[in-house]
């Protein structure tokens, strides 16, 4: 795990973020003796078999492959791996929708991600951009419809403006991949799964201060007081004078109890 961890936050620092290879990084933390190379070569033969043009793309990934949503179990951790999308072929919107990206990429038709709020979908660089959902078959949205979608789920507490369907780069794609499985562990009570996942999400640049902070207190959680007083002095660094000397403060307490 140490050596996935390290390879991810060099990826997510570096110029060229790999989407494919930050999704199977992930997945290593949960699979400890995964080969993410030869995970993501699974992606080049599955993209093998793809047509080059946006049609037979989808009729490819959700009518051959069978791609598709995960109704019956949608909180099962394995539809945010993407080692298991490609297994079982079943994912969350957002799994399926790097699978498509990424297939789409090795066929030559450009696609990017859409993070609406509460739903994730693909977008097609065509003129005008075409709007696909990968989790209910590929099937095209409007712009209404896309509309409609945000109301269902959130009401009148999310407005709804065109912008919330401008592509998201892959840092944000892997945030928010870590993200849904932070809220899945911490609802769970699996300190342990939220720590490794806490500690990738840390490593994203434009991370939040607040993020180092439950990094932090999971640590502690976990009996890791050198870990968690190094990351509270990471936060302090990023904090107004009288809550910096909280934390480091705080970083020697936690250091105190090595002793």
């Amino acid at each position: 795990m140490a050596d996935a961890t390290a390879r991810f936050l060099a990826l997510v620092e570096g110029d060229d973020v790999r989407l494919d290879e930050g999704a199977m990084l992930i997945a290593a933390h949960a699979y400890p003796d995964l080969d993410v190379d030869e995970q993501v070569a699974r992606i080049d033969e599955l993209a093998a078999g793809c047509p080059g043009d946006l049609a037979g793309l989808r009729q490819y990934l959700f009518s051959e492959v069978g791609l598709r949503g995960n109704d019956e179990e949608y909180s099962d951790p394995r539809n945010s791996y993407l080692n298991d999308v490609l297994d079982r072929r079943v994912g969350i919107p957002i799994t399926l929708s790097v699978l498509t990206i990424e297939v789409g990429r090795r066929v030559g038709v450009p696609l990017a991600g859409v993070g609406l709020p509460g739903h994730f979908l693909v977008r097609h660089e065509a003129v005008p951009p075409l709007l696909l959902d990968p989790y209910n078959g590929g099937h095209s949205l409007s712009l209404e419809d896309c509309e409609g979608l945000v109301r269902h789920l959130y009401g009148d507490r999310v407005p709804f403006t065109p912008s919330l369907l401008a592509p998201v780069d892959s840092r944000a794609i892997l945030a928010r991949m870590l993200n849904n499985l932070r809220q899945l562990f911490q609802r769970r009570g699996d300190a342990a799964s939220a720590a490794w996942v806490l500690r990738l999400r840390a490593g994203i640049p434009g991370t939040q201060p607040r993020e180092l902070g439950e990094l932090a207190t999971a640590q502690a959680a976990l009996g890791r007081f050198e870990e968690a007083a190094a990351t509270l002095e990471r936060l302090a660094g990023a904090l107004p004078t009288v809550e910096q000397e909280k934390a480091e403060a705080h970083a020697q307490l936690l250091r105190s109890r090595l002793n």
